[in-house]
Parts: structure tokens; sequence; C-alpha cells
């Protein structure tokens, strides 16, 4: 079966952007890029900082945030008056989980394609609290309506206090159908956190409809900000019990300020992060998110063929707009977490691209990502280069 052919390309879209040309930069969704003018606002945020710190942190820098937030939760689709900015999506989580309350007997319930840290954060609370962590396995080829029946059996009424949900997930880049297991917990009385660190910027108003006690996404992946800046939206009865990590001088003033006010934390991140949505707009968000998808499922064909992948077994996340994609790796390559960040290493260092090698349910994965700054032809590199790297064992 023949490969696709790509995207049209978004002409002057790479301009946009200060990466390095000599690099093939194919992992988007790990640490974004930011737009130069985004990087412009926030070096002229960080200007105006400087040359007057007491007035810059004292004299209207809370409107500021707050405006901020007003324009980010009307993209995203959330009530401002019910979220908050936060540094980044594993932030959220801790927070959320360090305001609910664990008791021994408790259970957090999450999947098997959960992200790493969040895992770690849940570890952590359940060992300070006396609750446990439950994880359910979702094999990669369920179906929409199988992951909800199988989360539908994971739970435990009484027992579980929180399901975590990705949206999109890190992992294995899977559109999870979370509006739904959002209403079968809800039929339990059980809470849920979804977590959409990819969401905003590639999924349409990500927040609306969904229905979740708790909703974490970054903005710095495929919203364009600058890096440090996601958003918590909580659903009303979760308002006043929301706490933040650390206790600052707002703590007074309720959900979000509190959450939101830091001291001497460097907002520049947040206030510049508009400038980000606007390179976004102004190249047609819609435009943009069908491209970027195209190009990912093109990367994904063109590779997996050059690696002998048959299309049947090459994952399919099972939304119009994802910009990720995995391709199998041969058997006994990186299926540890050390062996996925060595291959990822030299994959860097001899092919100059920038890929994610995951390991998941025992064996490796590399993961591709589409956006506007590429091209076809690093692809195609990269499809002409990996076989042999991958022989030098």
């Amino acid at each position: 079966m023949s490969v696709p052919p790509p995207p049209e390309p978004i002409t002057g879209a790479r301009l946009l952007f200060s990466l390095d040309p000599a690099v093939s930069h194919l992992n988007h969704g790990s640490f974004g890029a930011v737009p130069i003018v985004a990087q412009r606002a926030q070096q002229r945020l960080r200007d105006e900082m400087e040359a007057d710190p007491l007035r810059f942190f004292t004299q209207g820098l809370a409107d500021r945030i707050a405006h901020t937030r007003r324009h980010l939760a009307g993209f995203l689709g959330a009530d401002p008056d019910h979220t908050a900015l936060t540094t980044n999506a594993t932030t959220g989580a801790a927070v959320v989980l360090q305001s609910l309350g664990l008791r021994p007997g408790d259970e957090v319930l999450t999947t098997d394609h959960g992200y790493g840290a969040v895992d770690y954060s849940i570890d952590r609370e359940c060992h300070r609290t006396g609750a446990t962590h439950r994880v359910l396995r979702v094999p990669l080829t369920a179906t929409a309506e199988q992951v909800v029946q199988i989360v539908r059996d994971g739970l435990r009424p009484g027992r579980t206090r929180l399901l975590v949900v990705d949206q999109l997930t890190s992992a294995t880049a899977r559109l999870f159908p979370v509006a739904a297991i959002v209403g079968v917990a809800g039929e339990h009385g059980v809470p849920v956190l979804v977590d959409a660190a990819h969401a905003p910027g590639m999924l349409p108003a990500p927040v609306r409809g969904i229905g979740a006690d708790f909703w974490v996404g970054n903005l710095h992946k495929w919203g364009y900000a600058p890096r440090g800046t996601a958003v918590l939206a909580v659903a009303p009865r979760w308002r006043d019990r929301i706490e933040p990590l650390v206790v600052s001088w707002e703590q007074d003033s309720g959900f979000p300020a509190r959450l939101e006010w830091q001291g001497t934390s460097d907002y520049t991140a947040w206030l510049s992060a508009p400038a980000g949505l606007y390179t976004l707009r102004s190249l047609g968000v819609d435009r943009v998110r069908a491209h970027n998808a195209a190009l990912a499922a093109y990367g994904q064909r063109v590779v997996g063929d050059a690696l002998g992948v048959p299309p049947a077994d090459l994952p399919d996340p099972g939304g119009p707009t994802v910009a990720m994609r995995l391709i199998p790796l041969p058997a006994g390559l990186a299926t540890t977490r050390d062996g996925a960040r060595a291959l990822q290493t030299r994959i860097a260092e001899r092919l100059a691209t920038q890929v994610a090698v995951m390991t998941w349910d025992g064996r490796g994965w590399l993961r591709l990502c589409g956006q506007v700054y590429n091209s076809p032809e690093e692809y195609q590199r990269l499809a002409v280069g990996l076989p042999g790297l991958l022989a030098q064992r």
C-alpha cells in the first residue's frame, strides 16, 4: 500500500521560530517551541520587570494575570472564574492530589497510559496519606467504547476517591473519550482529574462539554506559549477546597488567586502566552491542526514503511487533529526507560533528529509529531537513516 501524499506546507511558518535549521525537530510534544513573537513579548516583560521590580510586582500585576487567565480560558472553553494559571500539568495534578484529603483505605485510579511524572506524584501522595494507587490496563487497540467499559468495571464506589485519565496520552498518543469517562465516573460519585497536557492548541475547546471535576493542560506545547504556562480548571463544588502547594500572600483571596500568586515567581511566561496564541490564530487554528495531524500521519507511514511495519500495525490515535503518532520499534529495543533515553540520544546525535522514544507495555515505541515548522523531507531523511542505526545494537 502506497504512502499518502503529505499535506501542503504552510508557507513561511518555519521562519516564525528560532529552531536550529541543522536539526529536524520532530518532537514538538515534549517541550514545544516558542514563536519568536512570544519570545520577544516575554523579553519585553522581563525588561519591564527588571527596570522597576517593585512597581512590576506591586502595581497591577494581579489584574494583568487575571486578564491573561480570561484570555486563555476563553480559548480553551473554560470558565475563567473557575480556572487558575499554573506552571505545568504536573504541578496542577499535584495541587489536586494535595487538596483531596486522601486517607487510608482510599484509592486513586489511573490507566497504564498515564504520564510518568503524574504517576510519581500520585504514588508520593498515597505513601504520605496511606491511600493506594491502582492502575487499569487499557490495550492500545481498545475502542472508545471498550475504554469506557474498562473504566466502568474498574471503579470502586466508596473507595475510589479520584480517577485520573488522560485526554490525549503522552506515552501512546491516544485520544481518550474523556467526556464519556467523566459521565460514567459521575454515575458512581467518583471525581475525575483529566490530564490534558497535550490538549490546548491541538484539540478544539478541550475543556468545554467534558464536565470534569478537574482539568489541567499545558499551553507551552501546542498553544505556542512560553514554557511554564498551564491552566487548571476546577468544578465549582471543588473551588474552595483547592490549596496551593506553597502558601503565599493571596491565601485569603481564595481560588484562583491563592493558587496563582507565588511571591517573586517569574510571571512573564503567563503574561506573554496570548502572543503565542496570536501566532496560532494568525496561521489559522483549524488549518494548523489539520496540517499537523496530516503531517504526523505521513511521517508515521514513511518511517513505518522503512522499518517494515505493516500499516495495520501502526496505531491510529483516533482523532482528526491529533498531531502525534507512534511507530513500534523492533523487538528488544528501548524496553526500559534507560534504553529508550539512550536510543533517543543516539538518534539525535547520529541523525540530527529529535524524536521521542517511549517504553510502554514492555516494548519500545518511536513517537513522531507534526508541526508547522516541519517538512516531509525531515521524515524521509529519518526513514533513510533509522534502519541502519537500529541495526547497530
